[in-house]
């Protein structure tokens, strides 16, 4: 057991309802509700733990478990 090398895994709990209806809006101006504050722009790509959004200049990658709402604009 001591011989062992320990590796750091990520783990990340992924809600397979919220990643499925995102990747239903892919290229649509949504606003994002965030525990922190709200974006709006076009959902450019979703990944199981974050979704990529573009906002103007801007590009936004925002964490699933940290949004509170999904709004069409």
């Amino acid at each position: 057991m001591q011989n062992q090398s320990q590796v750091p895994q990520m783990i990340t709990i992924v809600d397979p309802y919220v990643f499925q209806t995102l990747q239903s809006v892919i290229g649509k101006t949504l606003v994002i509700q965030t525990v922190r504050d709200s974006t709006r722009g076009v959902l450019k790509d979703v990944k199981p733990d974050h979704i990529v959004l573009q906002a103007g200049d801007s590009t936004f990658f925002i964490r699933i478990q940290q949004i509170v709402t999904i709004m069409p604009d």
